[in-house]
């Protein structure tokens, strides 16, 4: 049985605890991998590495960390196929969706690569009598990044990128159900020339989690996960003055107005929501429609959604691979259950479904619950699995009354032919990304993401500018260089310029 330990210092470790966790492929079931436990005093080691290495690395010049984090993006892009490979094995996504994923995070590495511009400071050239003023922005520490598995590559690189590029030294804690991308990810470093210590994984469960949020020597954490962990990891952080942004779970909408291409709107609400079999945190699982023309769109998207094949993620026909675990199955086939004992209707079922060769599989189809309450189970909570309800409004204002009752802010997208509906729409929603014709808004690497509401606990979104502003602090300086034989002019009174 293989088994993957940590990165510290420069080099694989194994697992010192003597506890392991099971790494499943879930298309055929079975366990592939052990993964090393990290233990407190495991812990303790690495942010000791970081922390040693820090006191180079964040005097290490911009023009030193630019043409490392170049060379590291040109290995990224040549291992792209193997770097998906991996993540289709162990989260069971289908090697085009996983390609993807390490594409969104290439482009948050080669925004990185332009840090000599975005840590250039501000200047006042005499503000007050041969005073000058200037301000300029600082690296904070050892930063730590906590990660889900539905993006085992492509949410690290949200963070550890700008991290680094900062003059920060990193750890990451990655899910332990699908840890070896990053692995991966760590010798890539290595062979970009990173030093030993500035980029480490620690390998763990909750006691690895809680030993990050309560070290000294952590300086900040960056978390992506649910909603009750988010919290959680916001509370226990911040109570020992980390710096933390925590993104937690989302209840994404669709909103198709009358005046919406039907075959359009159906194609991109079918692709976001059983795409990754649903297990992403911008998936739209609730489809709103809106006024006449409801059945015509729930018809289209059954019809669509009836097409996708469901198989192993290696397989190049597939186009929805399985669910991350057998836990998560039964969990998912169990909201489905419990929508039809509330009264919905289950107008397109996926439980029960077998893939030909892969019959111990987390397999679960494609469903669509038509005739969804907002006081449902199956709309109130945060599915994670290729489930879309629909509910169904009579006007745009009910639309936007339902999104901005729901507690989640991640995401939502409105399908419409209307530039006033639209604007009215993405004014009036509290949430923090909006598509227009757009079903999965993720903004590109130069904004940030992030949600509001139950979605995002802490000031700052991740990467972007907003994820520069949170892995650095800000000085400002006010400075005099008077003449010898100048008078002082000092005084008692505050000072005051002149």
């Amino acid at each position: 049985m293989r088994t993957i330990g940590h990165w510290v210092g420069g080099k694989a470790v194994e697992g010192a605890s003597g506890r392991h966790g099971a790494v499943f492929n879930p298309a055929t079931g079975e366990q592939q991998a052990e993964v090393a436990f990290a233990g407190t005093a495991e812990v303790d080691d690495v942010v000791n590495a970081a922390a040693s290495a820090f006191e180079s690395w964040s005097q290490s010049s911009l023009s030193t960390r630019a043409k490392i984090l170049f060379g590291f993006r040109e290995l990224v892009n040549a291992h792209v196929d193997e770097l998906a490979g991996i993540v289709s094995d162990e989260h069971g996504k289908v090697l085009s969706d996983a390609r993807g994923e390490v594409q969104r995070g290439l482009e948050v590495i080669e925004f990185a690569c332009g840090i000599p511009q975005l840590l250039k400071g501000e200047f006042s050239d005499q503000v007050s009598t041969d005073v000058d003023v200037f301000s300029y922005r600082q690296p904070l520490g050892v930063a730590c990044g906590i990660t889900p598995f539905n993006f085992p590559a492509m949410v690290p690189m949200w963070m550890y990128p700008i991290a680094i590029a900062c003059g920060n030294t990193f750890v990451l804690k990655p899910s332990e159900r699908d840890p070896s991308a990053s692995f991966l990810v760590a010798k890539l470093w290595a062979e970009a020339g990173l030093p030993d210590g500035v980029f480490n994984v620690v390998n763990g469960d909750k006691e690895a989690v809680d030993a990050l949020l309560d070290h000294p020597g952590v300086a900040s954490v960056s978390f992506v996960g649910s909603t009750p962990i988010a919290r959680y990891v916001h509370s226990r952080a911040g109570a020992t003055g980390k710096r933390v942004q925590a993104l937690g779970g989302a209840k994404n909408h669709a909103v198709v107005l009358p005046d919406a291409d039907i075959d359009f709107a159906s194609d991109h609400v079918a692709a976001a929501a059983f795409g990754s079999a649903g297990e992403r945190c911008m998936a739209v699982s609730a489809a709103v429609t809106v006024g006449k023309g409801a059945n015509v769109l729930v018809d289209a998207v059954i019809e669509k959604a009836a097409r996708i094949k469901v198989g192993a993620g290696r397989d190049p026909g597939s186009d929805m691979g399985p669910v991350i675990t057998r836990e998560a199955k039964e969990r998912i086939v169990g909201y489905i259950d419990r929508s039809e004992q509330a009264g919905a209707k289950v107008a397109l079922d996926g439980r029960g479904l077998v893939v030909k060769g892969y019959e111990k599989g987390f397999f679960v189809g494609p469903t669509v619950v038509d005739e969804v309450a907002p006081t449902m189970e199956v709309y109130r909570d945060e599915i994670f699995g290729p489930v879309l309800s629909v509910v169904r409004v009579q006007t745009p204002d009910e639309a936007i009354e339902l999104i901005n009752a729901n507690p989640y802010g991640n995401g939502t997208a409105i399908f419409t032919s209307s530039g006033e509906a639209a604007r009215r729409f993405h004014r009036g929603v509290k949430v923090g990304m909006i598509g227009v014709n757009v079903p999965i808004p993720v903004p590109m690497a130069y904004y940030s993401f992030g949600g509001w509401k139950d979605s995002l606990f802490g000031e700052r979104r991740v990467h972007g500018p907003e994820g520069v502003d949170f892995y650095t602090r800000a000085k400002v300086v006010t400075e005099r260089w008077p003449h010898p034989r100048a008078e002082t002019g000092a005084s008692y009174q505050f000072p005051t310029t002149r």
